[in-house]
Protein backbone atom coordinates (compact mmCIF):
# COMPACT_ATOMS: atom_id res chain seq x y z
CA UNK A 1 0.00 0.00 0.00
CA UNK A 2 1.28 3.41 -0.79
CA UNK A 3 1.79 6.20 1.71
CA UNK A 4 -0.80 8.25 -0.34
CA UNK A 5 -3.47 5.69 0.46
CA UNK A 6 -2.36 4.49 4.08
CA UNK A 7 -2.74 8.48 5.07
CA UNK A 8 -6.80 8.17 3.77
CA UNK A 9 -8.55 8.80 6.28
CA UNK A 10 -10.41 5.60 7.09
CA UNK A 11 -13.38 6.96 9.36
CA UNK A 12 -13.62 9.27 5.84
CA UNK A 13 -17.91 9.58 5.07
CA UNK A 14 -17.16 10.59 1.54
CA UNK A 15 -15.29 8.23 -1.01
CA UNK A 16 -13.24 7.97 -3.84
CA UNK A 17 -12.92 4.53 -5.83
CA UNK A 18 -9.09 4.07 -6.28
CA UNK A 19 -8.61 4.49 -2.25
CA UNK A 20 -11.48 1.66 -2.36
CA UNK A 21 -9.51 -0.19 -4.67
CA UNK A 22 -5.86 0.19 -2.93
CA UNK A 23 -7.34 -0.82 0.74
CA UNK A 24 -9.09 -3.94 -0.62
CA UNK A 25 -6.34 -5.04 -3.06
CA UNK A 26 -3.91 -4.51 0.18
CA UNK A 27 -6.59 -6.78 2.36
CA UNK A 28 -7.23 -9.66 -0.58
CA UNK A 29 -4.24 -9.43 -3.03
CA UNK A 30 -4.52 -12.75 -4.14
CA UNK A 31 -8.10 -12.88 -4.31
CA UNK A 32 -9.19 -13.31 -8.40
CA UNK A 33 -10.55 -9.81 -9.63
CA UNK A 34 -11.03 -10.49 -13.42
CA UNK A 35 -11.13 -13.69 -14.95
CA UNK A 36 -10.82 -13.86 -18.72
CA UNK A 37 -9.50 -15.27 -21.52
CA UNK A 38 -8.17 -18.52 -19.39
CA UNK A 39 -6.58 -15.68 -17.39
CA UNK A 40 -6.91 -15.03 -13.69
CA UNK A 41 -5.98 -11.58 -12.89
CA UNK A 42 -5.80 -11.15 -9.00
CA UNK A 43 -6.84 -7.77 -7.41
CA UNK A 44 -3.40 -7.16 -6.78
CA UNK A 45 -2.42 -7.20 -10.31
CA UNK A 46 -5.23 -5.36 -11.46
CA UNK A 47 -4.56 -2.17 -8.73
CA UNK A 48 -0.86 -2.72 -9.54
CA UNK A 49 -1.25 -2.05 -13.54
CA UNK A 50 -3.83 0.63 -12.71
CA UNK A 51 -1.67 2.84 -10.84
CA UNK A 52 1.23 2.50 -13.76
CA UNK A 53 -1.21 3.66 -15.93
CA UNK A 54 -1.93 6.56 -13.68
CA UNK A 55 1.35 7.49 -13.72
CA UNK A 56 1.91 7.64 -16.90
CA UNK A 57 -1.25 9.78 -17.78
CA UNK A 58 0.22 12.11 -14.84
CA UNK A 59 3.76 12.33 -16.98
CA UNK A 60 1.66 13.55 -19.96
CA UNK A 61 0.28 16.38 -17.75
CA UNK A 62 -2.83 15.10 -16.97
CA UNK A 63 -4.88 15.54 -14.22
CA UNK A 64 -7.45 18.18 -12.49
CA UNK A 65 -7.08 22.00 -13.19
CA UNK A 66 -10.10 22.85 -11.16
CA UNK A 67 -11.17 21.53 -8.04
CA UNK A 68 -14.82 20.80 -7.97
CA UNK A 69 -15.76 23.95 -5.53
CA UNK A 70 -14.69 26.14 -8.06
CA UNK A 71 -17.23 24.88 -10.36
CA UNK A 72 -20.94 24.45 -11.44
CA UNK A 73 -22.54 21.37 -11.91
CA UNK A 74 -22.25 21.45 -15.58
CA UNK A 75 -18.41 22.39 -15.85
CA UNK A 76 -15.68 19.89 -15.52
CA UNK A 77 -12.52 20.84 -13.87
CA UNK A 78 -10.26 17.46 -15.21
CA UNK A 79 -8.78 16.12 -17.99
CA UNK A 80 -11.42 13.60 -19.96
CA UNK A 81 -9.80 9.82 -21.10
CA UNK A 82 -12.28 8.17 -23.67
CA UNK A 83 -11.80 3.87 -23.69
CA UNK A 84 -12.93 3.28 -26.85
CA UNK A 85 -12.59 -0.70 -26.12
CA UNK A 86 -14.10 -3.97 -26.21
CA UNK A 87 -14.74 -5.94 -22.57
CA UNK A 88 -11.17 -7.10 -20.72
CA UNK A 89 -9.16 -6.55 -18.08
CA UNK A 90 -7.90 -3.20 -19.88
CA UNK A 91 -11.04 -1.47 -19.21
CA UNK A 92 -11.58 -1.85 -15.73
CA UNK A 93 -7.60 -0.89 -15.59
CA UNK A 94 -8.54 2.08 -18.04
CA UNK A 95 -11.30 3.26 -15.73
CA UNK A 96 -9.23 2.76 -12.33
CA UNK A 97 -5.64 4.29 -14.05
CA UNK A 98 -7.99 7.32 -15.18
CA UNK A 99 -9.44 8.23 -11.43
CA UNK A 100 -5.98 7.71 -9.73
CA UNK A 101 -4.76 10.13 -12.22
CA UNK A 102 -7.84 12.58 -11.14
CA UNK A 103 -8.48 12.17 -14.89
CA UNK A 104 -12.04 11.62 -15.72
CA UNK A 105 -13.05 8.00 -17.59
CA UNK A 106 -15.66 8.26 -19.87
CA UNK A 107 -17.76 5.47 -21.96
CA UNK A 108 -17.32 5.61 -26.04
CA UNK A 109 -18.94 3.11 -28.22
CA UNK A 110 -18.01 1.28 -30.43
CA UNK A 111 -20.25 1.02 -32.84
CA UNK A 112 -20.15 4.94 -33.99
CA UNK A 113 -19.83 5.73 -37.08
CA UNK A 114 -17.00 8.37 -38.31
CA UNK A 115 -19.50 10.99 -37.62
CA UNK A 116 -20.87 10.04 -34.34
CA UNK A 117 -17.46 9.35 -33.36
CA UNK A 118 -16.34 12.41 -33.81
CA UNK A 119 -19.70 14.08 -32.66
CA UNK A 120 -18.71 12.07 -29.11
CA UNK A 121 -14.94 12.78 -29.08
CA UNK A 122 -15.70 16.87 -29.51
CA UNK A 123 -18.15 17.02 -27.43
CA UNK A 124 -16.58 15.73 -24.32
CA UNK A 125 -13.45 17.69 -24.76
CA UNK A 126 -11.31 14.33 -24.12
CA UNK A 127 -7.08 14.89 -24.13
CA UNK A 128 -6.47 11.43 -24.02
CA UNK A 129 -8.05 7.62 -25.41
CA UNK A 130 -7.35 4.24 -24.39
CA UNK A 131 -8.67 2.21 -27.87
CA UNK A 132 -8.35 -1.57 -29.41
CA UNK A 133 -6.20 -1.50 -32.10
CA UNK A 134 -9.32 -3.44 -34.49
CA UNK A 135 -10.76 0.64 -34.09
CA UNK A 136 -7.42 2.52 -34.81
CA UNK A 137 -8.69 2.88 -39.13
CA UNK A 138 -11.77 4.46 -37.98
CA UNK A 139 -10.14 6.76 -35.40
CA UNK A 140 -7.45 8.07 -37.29
CA UNK A 141 -10.82 9.24 -39.96
CA UNK A 142 -11.69 11.71 -37.02
CA UNK A 143 -8.31 12.56 -35.75
CA UNK A 144 -7.51 15.77 -37.57
CA UNK A 145 -10.71 17.40 -36.42
CA UNK A 146 -9.52 16.33 -32.56
CA UNK A 147 -6.86 18.85 -32.04
CA UNK A 148 -6.99 18.14 -28.21
CA UNK A 149 -6.98 14.66 -28.12
CA UNK A 150 -2.81 14.89 -27.16
CA UNK A 151 -2.56 11.14 -25.62
CA UNK A 152 -3.70 8.06 -27.24
CA UNK A 153 -2.29 4.60 -25.86
CA UNK A 154 -3.54 1.34 -28.07
CA UNK A 155 -4.16 -2.00 -26.59
CA UNK A 156 -2.85 -5.05 -29.48
CA UNK A 157 -5.37 -7.40 -30.59
CA UNK A 158 -5.83 -9.61 -32.59
CA UNK A 159 -6.51 -7.14 -35.82
CA UNK A 160 -2.57 -6.83 -36.20
CA UNK A 161 -3.51 -2.76 -36.95
CA UNK A 162 -0.43 -1.13 -36.50
CA UNK A 163 0.37 1.61 -34.01
CA UNK A 164 -1.26 5.29 -35.20
CA UNK A 165 0.97 8.35 -35.22
CA UNK A 166 2.01 9.25 -31.93
CA UNK A 167 0.01 6.75 -30.40
CA UNK A 168 1.81 4.40 -27.55
CA UNK A 169 1.56 0.51 -27.14
CA UNK A 170 -0.69 -0.13 -23.46
CA UNK A 171 1.26 -2.72 -22.39
CA UNK A 172 4.78 -0.50 -22.60
CA UNK A 173 2.63 1.55 -20.85
CA UNK A 174 2.24 -0.59 -17.84
CA UNK A 175 5.51 -1.81 -17.63
CA UNK A 176 7.50 1.04 -18.16
CA UNK A 177 5.75 3.37 -15.61
CA UNK A 178 6.29 2.92 -12.19
CA UNK A 179 3.56 2.09 -9.67
CA UNK A 180 3.40 5.43 -7.36
CA UNK A 181 1.22 8.08 -9.23
CA UNK A 182 2.34 11.44 -7.29
CA UNK A 183 -1.40 12.39 -6.88
CA UNK A 184 -4.32 11.68 -4.25
CA UNK A 185 -7.63 11.07 -5.86
CA UNK A 186 -10.44 13.00 -3.79
CA UNK A 187 -14.61 12.28 -3.56
CA UNK A 188 -15.13 15.21 -5.65
CA UNK A 189 -13.65 13.62 -8.78
CA UNK A 190 -15.70 12.70 -11.66
CA UNK A 191 -17.39 9.84 -13.14
CA UNK A 192 -18.18 10.75 -16.28
CA UNK A 193 -21.15 7.99 -18.12
CA UNK A 194 -22.51 9.73 -21.42
CA UNK A 195 -25.96 8.60 -22.61
CA UNK A 196 -26.56 5.76 -25.30
CA UNK A 197 -28.08 8.75 -27.66
CA UNK A 198 -31.10 5.94 -29.27
CA UNK A 199 -33.08 8.68 -28.54
CA UNK A 200 -31.06 11.93 -29.19
CA UNK A 201 -27.82 13.22 -29.15
CA UNK A 202 -25.66 11.52 -26.60
CA UNK A 203 -25.15 13.42 -23.22
CA UNK A 204 -22.49 13.31 -20.62
CA UNK A 205 -23.30 12.86 -17.45
CA UNK A 206 -21.24 14.14 -14.37
CA UNK A 207 -21.05 12.20 -10.96
CA UNK A 208 -18.59 13.16 -7.99
CA UNK A 209 -16.79 9.61 -7.55
CA UNK A 210 -18.55 9.06 -3.87
CA UNK A 211 -22.68 9.76 -5.32
CA UNK A 212 -21.53 6.95 -7.71
CA UNK A 213 -20.45 4.54 -5.33
CA UNK A 214 -23.21 5.47 -3.38
CA UNK A 215 -26.12 5.31 -5.89
CA UNK A 216 -25.02 2.48 -7.73
CA UNK A 217 -21.43 0.55 -7.06
CA UNK A 218 -22.05 -0.98 -3.19
CA UNK A 219 -22.19 2.04 -1.03
CA UNK A 220 -25.95 2.10 -0.31
CA UNK A 221 -28.33 -0.61 0.05
CA UNK A 222 -31.17 -0.37 -2.45
CA UNK A 223 -33.50 -1.91 -0.18
CA UNK A 224 -32.65 -0.78 3.61
CA UNK A 225 -31.35 2.43 2.71
CA UNK A 226 -28.22 1.51 4.83
CA UNK A 227 -25.12 2.98 3.83
CA UNK A 228 -21.48 2.26 4.50
CA UNK A 229 -19.68 4.43 6.65
CA UNK A 230 -15.86 4.16 6.36
CA UNK A 231 -12.97 2.49 4.02
CA UNK A 232 -12.40 -0.16 7.32
CA UNK A 233 -16.66 -1.37 6.73
CA UNK A 234 -15.93 -1.45 2.67
CA UNK A 235 -12.44 -3.51 3.50
CA UNK A 236 -14.34 -5.58 6.02
CA UNK A 237 -17.33 -6.51 3.84
CA UNK A 238 -14.68 -7.49 0.66
CA UNK A 239 -12.95 -9.85 2.82
CA UNK A 240 -15.32 -11.68 4.17
CA UNK A 241 -17.30 -11.87 0.92
CA UNK A 242 -17.64 -16.00 0.14
CA UNK A 243 -16.11 -15.64 -3.36
CA UNK A 244 -18.90 -14.34 -5.29
CA UNK A 245 -18.38 -14.55 -9.34
CA UNK A 246 -20.43 -12.11 -11.41
CA UNK A 247 -20.51 -12.63 -15.50
CA UNK A 248 -20.97 -9.43 -17.07
CA UNK A 249 -22.58 -10.52 -20.47
CA UNK A 250 -22.84 -6.15 -21.46
CA UNK A 251 -20.58 -4.58 -23.12
CA UNK A 252 -18.71 -2.11 -20.54
CA UNK A 253 -19.77 0.98 -22.32
CA UNK A 254 -23.14 0.13 -20.71
CA UNK A 255 -23.68 2.28 -16.97
CA UNK A 256 -25.49 -1.15 -15.86
CA UNK A 257 -21.87 -3.06 -16.86
CA UNK A 258 -19.63 -0.64 -15.56
CA UNK A 259 -21.61 -0.71 -12.11
CA UNK A 260 -21.74 -4.27 -11.84
CA UNK A 261 -17.87 -3.70 -12.38
CA UNK A 262 -17.18 -1.59 -9.58
CA UNK A 263 -19.26 -3.05 -7.47
CA UNK A 264 -17.30 -5.95 -8.02
CA UNK A 265 -14.40 -4.29 -6.60
CA UNK A 266 -16.00 -2.44 -3.93
CA UNK A 267 -17.18 -6.14 -2.28
CA UNK A 268 -14.70 -8.67 -3.38
CA UNK A 269 -16.52 -9.79 -5.78
CA UNK A 270 -14.75 -12.20 -8.67
CA UNK A 271 -15.49 -10.96 -12.46
CA UNK A 272 -15.88 -13.42 -15.38
CA UNK A 273 -16.03 -12.03 -19.01
CA UNK A 274 -16.85 -14.07 -22.07
CA UNK A 275 -13.93 -14.69 -24.04
CA UNK A 276 -15.56 -13.08 -27.43
CA UNK A 277 -16.41 -9.93 -26.96
CA UNK A 278 -17.60 -7.87 -30.29
CA UNK A 279 -20.85 -10.09 -30.38
CA UNK A 280 -23.07 -12.30 -28.33
CA UNK A 281 -21.48 -15.62 -28.84
CA UNK A 282 -23.55 -17.80 -26.50
CA UNK A 283 -20.84 -20.75 -27.08
CA UNK A 284 -18.61 -18.94 -25.75
CA UNK A 285 -20.58 -18.25 -22.72
CA UNK A 286 -21.79 -21.46 -22.13
CA UNK A 287 -18.54 -22.68 -22.42
CA UNK A 288 -16.95 -19.44 -19.49
CA UNK A 289 -20.40 -20.54 -17.38
CA UNK A 290 -19.33 -24.24 -17.44
CA UNK A 291 -15.82 -23.49 -16.64
CA UNK A 292 -15.66 -20.46 -14.08
CA UNK A 293 -18.65 -21.36 -12.67
CA UNK A 294 -20.30 -17.62 -11.87
CA UNK A 295 -23.70 -17.29 -9.57
CA UNK A 296 -24.72 -14.11 -11.62
CA UNK A 297 -24.95 -13.54 -14.76
CA UNK A 298 -26.20 -9.82 -16.42
CA UNK A 299 -28.41 -9.34 -19.48
CA UNK A 300 -29.94 -5.98 -20.89
CA UNK A 301 -33.40 -6.75 -21.85
CA UNK A 302 -34.69 -9.45 -24.06
CA UNK A 303 -32.35 -8.07 -26.56
CA UNK A 304 -29.65 -10.41 -24.42
CA UNK A 305 -31.82 -12.60 -22.32
CA UNK A 306 -33.61 -14.11 -25.24
CA UNK A 307 -30.99 -16.10 -27.05
CA UNK A 308 -29.41 -16.28 -23.28
CA UNK A 309 -32.59 -18.20 -22.52
CA UNK A 310 -32.65 -20.59 -25.37
CA UNK A 311 -28.69 -21.37 -25.11
CA UNK A 312 -29.59 -22.60 -22.02
CA UNK A 313 -32.47 -24.41 -22.55
CA UNK A 314 -30.44 -26.53 -25.43
CA UNK A 315 -27.08 -27.22 -23.95
CA UNK A 316 -25.68 -29.92 -22.59
CA UNK A 317 -22.89 -27.57 -20.22
CA UNK A 318 -22.94 -27.38 -16.74
CA UNK A 319 -24.63 -24.43 -15.84
CA UNK A 320 -25.60 -24.77 -12.02
CA UNK A 321 -23.30 -22.64 -10.26
CA UNK A 322 -26.64 -19.83 -11.91
CA UNK A 323 -28.43 -18.41 -9.08
CA UNK A 324 -29.14 -15.08 -10.69
CA UNK A 325 -30.09 -13.71 -13.75
CA UNK A 326 -29.34 -9.59 -12.84
CA UNK A 327 -30.83 -7.93 -15.91
CA UNK A 328 -30.86 -4.10 -16.43
CA UNK A 329 -30.77 -1.15 -18.56
CA UNK A 330 -34.41 -2.69 -20.18
CA UNK A 331 -36.88 -4.26 -19.17
CA UNK A 332 -37.34 -8.45 -19.52
CA UNK A 333 -40.94 -9.10 -21.16
CA UNK A 334 -42.44 -12.26 -18.69
CA UNK A 335 -42.24 -14.25 -21.57
CA UNK A 336 -38.41 -13.94 -21.73
CA UNK A 337 -38.36 -14.53 -18.36
CA UNK A 338 -40.45 -17.45 -17.57
CA UNK A 339 -38.14 -18.82 -20.32
CA UNK A 340 -35.23 -17.98 -18.21
CA UNK A 341 -36.60 -19.85 -15.18
CA UNK A 342 -37.53 -22.85 -17.64
CA UNK A 343 -34.12 -23.27 -18.21
CA UNK A 344 -33.02 -22.54 -14.79
CA UNK A 345 -35.56 -23.48 -12.25
CA UNK A 346 -34.04 -22.60 -9.26
CA UNK A 347 -32.48 -19.67 -10.25
CA UNK A 348 -34.01 -15.75 -9.66
CA UNK A 349 -34.72 -13.41 -12.56
CA UNK A 350 -34.02 -9.82 -11.03
CA UNK A 351 -35.17 -7.03 -12.89
CA UNK A 352 -33.45 -3.80 -12.15
CA UNK A 353 -34.18 0.16 -13.36
CA UNK A 354 -32.24 2.77 -13.14
CA UNK A 355 -30.69 5.46 -15.88
CA UNK A 356 -27.39 7.13 -16.67
CA UNK A 357 -28.76 10.05 -14.58
CA UNK A 358 -30.64 8.08 -11.67
CA UNK A 359 -28.07 5.07 -10.81
CA UNK A 360 -30.09 2.05 -9.69
CA UNK A 361 -34.03 2.90 -8.74
CA UNK A 362 -36.00 -0.43 -8.52
CA UNK A 363 -35.94 -3.89 -8.85
CA UNK A 364 -38.54 -6.57 -9.27
CA UNK A 365 -37.91 -10.48 -8.67
CA UNK A 366 -39.46 -13.26 -10.64
CA UNK A 367 -39.10 -17.14 -9.40
CA UNK A 368 -40.30 -20.20 -10.77
CA UNK A 369 -44.19 -19.83 -10.70
CA UNK A 370 -43.91 -16.47 -10.44
CA UNK A 371 -43.46 -13.95 -13.39
CA UNK A 372 -44.49 -10.55 -13.93
CA UNK A 373 -42.98 -7.42 -15.26
CA UNK A 374 -44.22 -3.40 -14.80
CA UNK A 375 -44.37 -3.21 -10.88
CA UNK A 376 -41.11 -2.45 -9.16
CA UNK A 377 -39.99 -2.16 -5.53
CA UNK A 378 -38.51 1.67 -5.04
CA UNK A 379 -35.33 2.07 -3.33
CA UNK A 380 -35.67 4.28 -0.07
CA UNK A 381 -34.69 7.10 -2.19
CA UNK A 382 -37.02 6.78 -5.44
CA UNK A 383 -40.15 8.95 -6.02
CA UNK A 384 -42.62 9.79 -8.17
CA UNK A 385 -43.12 13.69 -8.61
CA UNK A 386 -46.20 15.65 -10.12
CA UNK A 387 -46.38 16.47 -13.86
CA UNK A 388 -45.74 20.10 -13.38
CA UNK A 389 -42.91 18.75 -11.53
CA UNK A 390 -43.05 20.54 -8.30
CA UNK A 391 -44.22 18.72 -6.28
CA UNK A 392 -43.89 14.55 -4.54
CA UNK A 393 -47.12 12.29 -5.16
CA UNK A 394 -48.11 10.06 -2.95
CA UNK A 395 -49.09 6.39 -3.12
CA UNK A 396 -52.74 5.94 -5.64
CA UNK A 397 -52.47 9.73 -6.63
CA UNK A 398 -54.70 10.67 -9.66
CA UNK A 399 -53.21 10.87 -13.34
CA UNK A 400 -49.81 10.42 -14.22
CA UNK A 401 -46.09 11.38 -12.82
CA UNK A 402 -42.32 11.16 -13.35
CA UNK A 403 -40.29 8.75 -11.90
CA UNK A 404 -37.57 10.56 -9.70
CA UNK A 405 -34.78 9.81 -8.01
CA UNK A 406 -33.14 12.12 -4.53
CA UNK A 407 -29.75 11.85 -2.47
CA UNK A 408 -27.17 10.39 -5.14
CA UNK A 409 -27.50 12.04 -7.59
CA UNK A 410 -25.42 13.53 -10.81
CA UNK A 411 -24.04 17.14 -10.47
CA UNK A 412 -25.42 17.19 -14.30
CA UNK A 413 -24.82 17.42 -18.00
CA UNK A 414 -21.20 18.08 -18.98
CA UNK A 415 -21.74 22.02 -20.91
CA UNK A 416 -25.31 22.16 -20.43
CA UNK A 417 -26.73 24.51 -18.00
CA UNK A 418 -30.26 24.32 -19.00
CA UNK A 419 -30.59 21.08 -19.87
CA UNK A 420 -29.25 20.44 -16.02
CA UNK A 421 -31.74 22.78 -14.73
CA UNK A 422 -34.45 20.72 -16.00
CA UNK A 423 -33.29 17.03 -15.36
CA UNK A 424 -32.81 17.87 -11.99
CA UNK A 425 -35.28 20.45 -10.48
CA UNK A 426 -35.33 21.01 -6.59
CA UNK A 427 -38.69 20.49 -4.98
CA UNK A 428 -39.15 21.46 -1.46
CA UNK A 429 -35.57 22.08 -1.23
CA UNK A 430 -34.23 18.64 -2.37
CA UNK A 431 -32.18 17.77 -5.14
CA UNK A 432 -34.13 15.43 -7.84
CA UNK A 433 -32.93 13.87 -11.10
CA UNK A 434 -36.07 13.19 -13.62
CA UNK A 435 -34.63 11.97 -16.87
CA UNK A 436 -37.26 11.30 -18.33
CA UNK A 437 -39.50 8.00 -17.57
CA UNK A 438 -43.21 8.65 -16.94
CA UNK A 439 -44.24 6.18 -13.88
CA UNK A 440 -47.60 5.89 -10.84
CA UNK A 441 -46.93 5.24 -7.33
CA UNK A 442 -49.45 2.41 -6.77
CA UNK A 443 -52.00 1.99 -3.33
CA UNK A 444 -49.87 -0.59 -2.02
CA UNK A 445 -46.54 1.33 -2.33
CA UNK A 446 -44.81 -0.30 -5.61
CA UNK A 447 -44.11 1.64 -8.66
CA UNK A 448 -45.48 0.78 -12.07
CA UNK A 449 -43.32 1.80 -14.43
CA UNK A 450 -44.74 3.58 -17.99
CA UNK A 451 -41.96 4.00 -20.08
CA UNK A 452 -39.33 6.68 -21.49
CA UNK A 453 -41.95 9.85 -22.27
CA UNK A 454 -39.17 10.84 -25.22
CA UNK A 455 -40.66 8.03 -27.32
CA UNK A 456 -44.30 7.67 -25.97
CA UNK A 457 -46.54 8.59 -28.74
CA UNK A 458 -49.66 10.86 -28.70
CA UNK A 459 -52.14 9.21 -30.81
CA UNK A 460 -55.63 10.74 -30.81
CA UNK A 461 -54.63 12.67 -27.66
CA UNK A 462 -53.69 9.64 -25.47
CA UNK A 463 -50.84 8.72 -24.74
CA UNK A 464 -48.82 5.51 -25.69
CA UNK A 465 -46.27 4.50 -23.77
CA UNK A 466 -44.36 2.13 -26.12
CA UNK A 467 -42.49 -0.70 -24.55
CA UNK A 468 -46.12 -1.44 -23.16
CA UNK A 469 -46.73 -2.13 -26.36
CA UNK A 470 -43.79 -4.04 -27.25
CA UNK A 471 -44.07 -6.10 -24.44
CA UNK A 472 -47.10 -7.69 -25.71
CA UNK A 473 -46.03 -8.16 -29.28
CA UNK A 474 -42.97 -10.02 -27.86
CA UNK A 475 -45.58 -12.42 -25.99
CA UNK A 476 -45.82 -14.33 -29.96
CA UNK A 477 -44.28 -17.20 -30.37
CA UNK A 478 -43.05 -16.03 -33.46
CA UNK A 479 -41.73 -12.77 -32.43
CA UNK A 480 -38.25 -12.67 -31.91
CA UNK A 481 -37.40 -8.75 -31.36
CA UNK A 482 -39.72 -6.00 -32.15
CA UNK A 483 -39.46 -2.18 -31.26
CA UNK A 484 -42.37 0.54 -31.81
CA UNK A 485 -42.71 3.85 -32.66
CA UNK A 486 -44.61 6.74 -33.97
CA UNK A 487 -45.08 8.60 -37.27
CA UNK A 488 -46.90 11.38 -38.53
CA UNK A 489 -50.85 10.75 -39.29
CA UNK A 490 -53.52 13.49 -40.35
CA UNK A 491 -56.60 11.66 -38.54
CA UNK A 492 -54.41 11.14 -35.54
CA UNK A 493 -51.27 13.42 -34.98
CA UNK A 494 -49.47 10.44 -34.86
CA UNK A 495 -50.00 6.71 -34.89
CA UNK A 496 -48.25 3.29 -33.74
CA UNK A 497 -45.67 1.56 -35.79
CA UNK A 498 -43.95 -1.77 -34.75
CA UNK A 499 -41.16 -3.26 -36.19
CA UNK A 500 -40.75 -6.76 -36.14
CA UNK A 501 -38.31 -9.37 -36.18
CA UNK A 502 -39.37 -13.03 -36.44
CA UNK A 503 -38.16 -15.91 -35.21
CA UNK A 504 -36.15 -18.61 -37.13
CA UNK A 505 -38.23 -21.14 -38.83
CA UNK A 506 -41.79 -19.30 -37.48
CA UNK A 507 -44.31 -17.16 -39.45
CA UNK A 508 -46.78 -13.92 -39.42
CA UNK A 509 -48.71 -11.62 -40.84
CA UNK A 510 -49.41 -8.20 -39.61
CA UNK A 511 -53.04 -8.95 -38.76
CA UNK A 512 -52.01 -11.70 -36.97
CA UNK A 513 -50.10 -9.84 -34.58
CA UNK A 514 -52.13 -6.83 -33.94
CA UNK A 515 -55.15 -9.53 -33.35
CA UNK A 516 -52.64 -10.78 -30.54
CA UNK A 517 -52.04 -7.51 -29.46
CA UNK A 518 -55.98 -6.55 -29.56
CA UNK A 519 -56.16 -9.75 -26.25
CA UNK A 520 -54.55 -7.10 -24.15
CA UNK A 521 -54.34 -3.54 -25.22
CA UNK A 522 -57.19 -1.05 -25.56
CA UNK A 523 -58.06 0.00 -29.55
CA UNK A 524 -55.73 2.91 -29.64
CA UNK A 525 -52.49 1.13 -28.61
CA UNK A 526 -52.83 -1.02 -31.45
CA UNK A 527 -50.32 -0.47 -34.22
CA UNK A 528 -51.92 0.72 -37.42
CA UNK A 529 -48.88 -1.19 -39.52
CA UNK A 530 -46.63 -4.04 -38.62
CA UNK A 531 -43.45 -3.99 -40.53
CA UNK A 532 -41.00 -6.93 -40.88
CA UNK A 533 -37.13 -6.46 -41.04
CA UNK A 534 -34.96 -9.43 -40.68
CA UNK A 535 -32.91 -7.78 -37.60
CA UNK A 536 -33.91 -5.02 -35.64
CA UNK A 537 -31.60 -2.15 -34.69
CA UNK A 538 -30.16 -2.21 -31.52
CA UNK A 539 -27.06 -0.38 -29.49
CA UNK A 540 -24.49 -2.91 -28.60
CA UNK A 541 -25.84 -3.17 -24.96
CA UNK A 542 -29.43 -3.86 -26.86
CA UNK A 543 -30.77 -0.75 -26.15
CA UNK A 544 -33.73 -0.29 -29.07
CA UNK A 545 -32.33 2.81 -31.39
CA UNK A 546 -35.90 4.28 -30.91
CA UNK A 547 -34.21 6.93 -34.02
CA UNK A 548 -33.89 3.80 -36.43
CA UNK A 549 -36.92 2.92 -35.62
CA UNK A 550 -38.86 6.11 -36.21
CA UNK A 551 -36.67 6.24 -39.59
CA UNK A 552 -38.30 2.91 -40.69
CA UNK A 553 -41.69 4.19 -39.76
CA UNK A 554 -41.79 7.25 -41.74
CA UNK A 555 -40.45 5.61 -44.55
CA UNK A 556 -43.07 3.04 -44.72
CA UNK A 557 -45.46 5.90 -45.41
CA UNK A 558 -43.73 7.61 -48.19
Amino acid sequence: MSNLTSSADLGAREFNIPTIADLVAAAIPDREFIAFRGRHHTYADVVDRSRRLASYLHSRDLGCRTERSELAGHEVGQDLLGIYAYNGNEYVESMLGSFRARVAPFNVNYRYVKNELQYLLADSGATALVYHAAFAPRLAEVLPDLPNLRVLIQIADDSGNPLLDGAVDYETVIADSAPEPPVQPTPDDLYVLYTGGTTGMPKGVLWRQHDIFMGACGGKALDSGDAVASYEEIVAKAVANPGMRIMVLPPLIHGAAQWAALTALTSGQTLVFSPVTDHFDTDAVLATIEAERPAVVTTVGDAVARPLAAALSGTDADTSSLILIANGGAILSPTVKEQLIAALPNAIVLDGVGSSETGYQMTHMSVNGAVSTGKFTGSTDTRVVSEDKDAVLGPGHDGIGWLAQRGFVPLGYKGDETKTAATFPVIDGIRYSLPGDRACLLDDGSVQLLGRDSVTINSGGEKVFVEEVEMVLASHPAVADVVVAGRPSSQWGEEVVAIVALADDTTADGAELIEHAGRSLARYKLPKEVLFRPAIERSPVGKADYRWAREQAAASAE
